[in-house]
């Protein structure tokens, strides 16, 4: 549960993959393409406070050639209590300590229930989802212990998980820094011009190049000795 895959041989073999538009999910929705999984990218409209991420895995989803892509939507904002979902808090633009304000409660936990239903309406066994617990910002459910427990929950919950057939969980990514992730990504063609990563970002997509996930995006360029094509904004 949660390691990489080796090459898929079936060539009819699908896999869910949870596209966000960001750097992460772009680079493992490349690693699933790459294992030969025919893919169906799922993106969550939950609230978050721009839609240029969504817009950018539109575009990630076209250029990668998916099977399918769908958004769906939740109302992660009617609940709040994160910085990503309510307008009301303010994104942190300096390093602080424990599990930070841009944490929205349950996303990872939701956005895998919905991947692992559509799975199995496609008779698909297997997810791919981003995660990283490296450059996670102290995300709980970013953490691979999190991802069995979700694993073994999905196999007590569904059609397919009774009749011997469970749901897999992939997460290529998740012991890997941001320059492993960028030089993997770079390696498989990922256009990393094209993803969105700014918690922050406008409404055409330029960055904040303040939050923590542009601080974390742009030492992962500058480690891995890649420019970063990130267009960010002037203030």
């Amino acid at each position: 549960m949660g390691q990489r895959a080796g090459k898929v041989n079936v060539s009819e073999a699908r896999a869910v993959v949870l596209l966000s538009g960001g750097l992460d999910s772009a680079t493992a929705l490349a690693i699933a393409r790459e294992q030969g999984f025919n893919c169906y990218a799922l993106s969550v409209d939950y609230g978050q406070r721009h839609s240029a991420e969504l817009e950018a895995a539109r575009r990630i989803a076209t250029a990668s050639g998916v099977r399918e892509h769908r958004i769906m939507g939740v109302d992660l904002a009617g609940i709040g209590g994160s910085a990503l979902t309510d307008p009301g808090l303010a994104v942190p633009e300096e390093p602080g300590e424990g599990i930070p304000i841009t944490y929205v409660p349950a996303r990872n936990t939701i956005m895998l229930s919905l991947a692992l239903a559509w799975a199995e309406v496609l008779t698909a066994r297997d997810i791919f989802i981003g995660v990283n617990v490296l450059d996670s910002s102290g995300y709980p459910d970013c953490r691979p212990e999190f991802i069995a427990a979700f694993g073994a929950l999905g196999a007590l919950a569904t059609k397919a998980g009774v009749e011997g057939n469970p749901c897999r969980v992939h997460t290529p990514l998740i012991r890997w820094n941001k320059a492993d992730i960028i030089r993997a990504g770079t390696r498989l063609g990922v256009d990393y011009a094209q993803t969105v990563s700014c918690y922050q970002a406008d409404s055409e997509g330029g960055a904040c190049g303040r939050c923590d996930a542009c601080r974390l995006r742009r030492a992962g360029f500058a480690s891995a000795g890649l420019p970063d094509p990130t267009r960010y904004r002037t203030v």
